[in-house]
């Protein structure tokens, strides 16, 4: 089992298509029927070189002040990214598992980053994956996402990714959020919270509950795909034509370099 899998709160991204704006990368957007398009091609120009396909897997989290708290005082943290049509998308802050981080580690480090808030794991808010394309590569991108308590820290946009950053009340989050899995992901983020605070005892066990501090074999792959994920693709071999008996085709045959069909 994975990290997140406790809930499918998005549908899986399809390959070929992606968001425009979301990590950097730009819209391509694939087409029925194309079915002799070579994988990871643009559909607007079939004769296009081949992109290079790379998993990654990235956490991050909701972090919410005043969990425990009157409802009308929850405020999430959210950043603030300015996309190349000069728009400025709200979304939840996330980074890449790196090397000896379990999931919910990787989300208290990267909250802390890029919004400057401190928090603890609550509990896990579920998976959403989406595809783009980035600098030549064709990038499928799987974000593992956690319920945050905030325990500290001040807001700060001091990441250089991002450019704003800012408390949002819980009941907006559905309009402020760009992207409708995330803003899915919210929603149901908003019953998971009310059902914990009416239990102190079990925020408490919850959050006691999420304190792993060993990353499962899941969590190593994924950190090794992230590390990997910017070295030179390999150099490709041809494969070697075995010779064949008889006539046709053997050594000698000039038709042995060719596709012959």
């Amino acid at each position: 089992m994975t990290p997140s899998d406790v809930s499918a709160l998005a549908r899986p991204g399809r390959p070929g298509t992606a968001r425009s704006g979301r990590d950097g990368g730009s819209r391509n957007r694939s087409r029925r029927g194309g079915a002799d398009r070579r994988p990871g091609q643009d559909a607007a120009d079939p004769n296009a070189p081949r992109l290079r396909t790379v998993r990654e897997t990235s956490a991050g989290g909701l972090v919410v002040s005043g969990i425990d708290g009157p409802t009308d005082d929850r405020c999430a943290a959210l950043i603030g990214r300015v996309d190349r049509r000069g728009r400025m998308m709200w979304s939840l802050p996330k980074g890449h598992i790196e090397t000896g981080e379990t999931a919910e580690q990787t989300a208290v480090r990267e909250v802390a980053e890029e919004t400057g808030i401190e928090g603890n794991v609550v509990a896990p808010l579920g998976k959403i994956d989406y595809w783009f394309v980035s600098e030549g590569k064709r990038i499928h991108k799987t974000v593992h996402h956690y319920l945050m308590r905030s325990t500290g820290g001040e807001l700060s946009d001091a990441d250089y990714e991002v450019a704003e950053v800012a408390w949002v009340p819980l009941s907006e989050l559905p309009q402020r959020l760009t992207y409708s899995d995330e803003r899915r992901l919210a929603r149901a983020a908003a019953q998971v919270i009310d059902d914990l605070a009416d239990d102190p005892e079990r925020l408490a066990r919850s959050e006691a509950d999420s304190l792993r501090t060993e990353p499962n074999d899941y969590e190593k792959a994924a950190a090794a795909r992230n590390q990997r994920r910017n070295e030179p693709p390999r150099a490709h071999r041809p494969r070697r034509r075995r010779k064949r008996d008889g006539a046709g085709r053997g050594e000698g045959d000039p038709r042995r370099d060719t596709d012959g069909g």
